[in-house]
């Protein structure tokens, strides 16, 4: 959950930063570019990150250091300094952006980074532009008598959960590495501080045309429109209706982010409109969680407590949340436009639900029946309490020149239910030319078997809070390859036990 701001955005300049320069061969090759930077203090404020106490690397990502064209194996000494704020290149321009919000239903004027900073956009060699983000760097003008600072606890689960996302092929901010420290933070109880270089094309939310829509300044708006068509959206330059096509797509990839975070049983937690990209990613993992039993009406946050970010709410939050965000374009839209606009979300979050069930399922071609046995499948696992993930990946097993395997009847307790639908779902198999192995290896590679479940990240975090980061490690590189058997690591595959049944997250960090 983004921190409160301050209410008063008359910012005094920071002090001169006692920071020397990275070494150059680390980040060569990244080019400086620094875009939303140069917009100005309107929409952001210049900051510097304040260092902790005794530094050391948690873990690096390779899959996110290739994404710079960074080797992660070379000296770990620079980027555990740029963490922690004691190098900063020249180039670098460190700010926190400043936008508004709906949190939980209620309108909050201002908010902002409160606890993070972009240090810089870069691009690539392979001509990618990234936002390198430090969240747990200290304090802004927008952290509202807070400390800025992160939990090694809240930091871990963001730093596996992202990485976990994106090898499941769903949209996210990615994680480059984290460190831990010694330097204690005060929340419900003493903690360890640490802070998570995270990476997005973008950091732009709904909040962020929010805000100064409800300030009446429509060329903020519009600066902030053109700057996302401009930079990440160059194909709409040329459309009649640029910021109708604009709304347009932020509605198209909000409702296939939503759809991928159904298809994987994944609550987001807290999803207000500060926290909602308009590049369609999964940002700021707070009290996230993924479901294990399914149940349509799993609330994965403890602080929710009318349950306001049900899982199967998630759909209708993001409709909520599009339509507040057509609000803050109403200065670039014409209204009816806007409401035409938002009323193709629900058709365009069904088909997307669809064709990622289709897959999940093995199914082939249309056919009309086919909605009606999605449904029967996921009310089959609501009232025998089956574990979601564990019974989409035993299915990808299913022959039908062979006995029911044992690994998915037995999750059934009910077998008469579990037959019946079986017997439609074997008639539907039969309407199309795709052989068994086939139909196997593509449900395999849209089943995951190994999900970040609570306890896992649980583990993980005990041990890191004693010292010893191999969990945390092991369990990035398992993640990293999720549909795959790694039969060696078929424990972490497991539901929850009974020690960890009641482990709770909340809004926390």
């Amino acid at each position: 959950m983004s921190d409160h701001s301050t209410q008063n955005h008359e910012l005094p300049e920071p002090a001169k930063s006692p920071n020397k320069l990275a070494p150059k061969e680390w980040l060569s090759g990244l080019k400086t570019v620094n875009h939303f930077a140069q917009l100005g203090n309107q929409f952001s404020s210049k900051v510097l990150p304040l260092s902790l106490d005794n530094p050391r690397i948690v873990d690096i990502s390779p899959e996110a250091a290739a994404e710079l064209g960074i080797d992660e194996n070379q000296n770990t000494g620079p980027l555990v300094d740029l963490l922690n704020g004691e190098y900063l290149p020249e180039s670098f321009e460190p700010i926190a952006m400043l936008y508004a919000g709906h949190q939980f239903g209620s309108w909050v004027q201002q908010l902002g980074d409160g606890r993070a900073m972009i240090l810089a956009q870069i691009e690539t060699p392979s001509d990618n532009m990234w936002e390198l983000q430090l969240k747990g760097a200290g304090p802004t003008p927008y952290s509202r008598q807070a400390d800025g600072r992160a939990v090694l606890r809240s930091t871990i689960r963001e730093y596996l959960c992202s990485e976990a996302m994106h090898a499941l092929g769903i949209p996210t901010t990615r994680a480059l590495a984290l460190i831990d420290s010694d330097t204690r933070v005060y929340r419900e109880e003493v903690e360890t501080g640490a802070i998570l270089l995270r990476m997005a094309a973008s950091h732009i939310r709904f909040g962020s045309f929010e805000l100064f829509a409800s300030r009446n300044q429509p060329e903020q708006v519009r600066t902030l429109a053109d700057h996302l068509i401009e930079h990440y959206r160059p194909e709409l330059k040329d459309d009649a209706l640029p910021y109708l096509s604009l709304y347009r797509d932020v509605i198209q990839r909000t409702a296939d982010v939503i759809a991928d975070w159904q298809s994987v049983g994944f609550s987001h937690g807290v999803m207000n409109t500060d926290n909602m990209s308009v590049l369609g990613l999964t940002i700021d993992y707070g009290p996230f969680g993924f479901m294990e039993a399914y149940d349509p009406g799993f609330v994965c946050n403890h602080s929710d407590h009318n349950g306001r970010y049900a899982f199967n709410k998630q759909p209708d939050i993001a409709w909520w949340n599009l339509a507040a965000l057509g609000n803050g374009l109403l200065p670039l839209l014409e209204l009816d436009q806007a409401k035409q606009a938002i009323e193709e979300f629900g058709g365009l979050y069904q088909l997307a639900f669809r064709n990622r069930h289709l897959k999940k399922l093995g199914l082939v071609g249309d056919v009309p029946e086919d909605d009606a046995l999605i449904e029967d499948w996921l009310n089959l696992m609501t009232q025998q309490k089956v574990d979601f993930t564990n019974a989409f990946r035993a299915l990808c097993h299913f022959s039908t020149e062979a006995d029911t395997p044992a690994e998915l009847a037995d999750l059934f307790t009910n077998s008469g239910d579990f037959r019946r639908w079986l017997e439609k779902y074997t008639s539907r198999l039969a309407l199309q030319e795709v052989s068994d192995i086939d139909r196997q290896r593509q449900m395999l590679s849209s089943n995951p078997k190994y999900i970040l479940r609570n306890y896992l990240a649980e583990n993980a975090i005990v041990k890191a809070q004693q010292g010893d980061y191999s969990e945390v490690v092991k369990l990035r590189q398992i993640l990293s390859h999720p549909f795959d058997e790694q039969r060696e690591h078929s424990s972490y595959a497991k539901t929850t036990p009974a020690w960890a049944a009641n482990l709770s997250v909340s809004c926390s960090s």
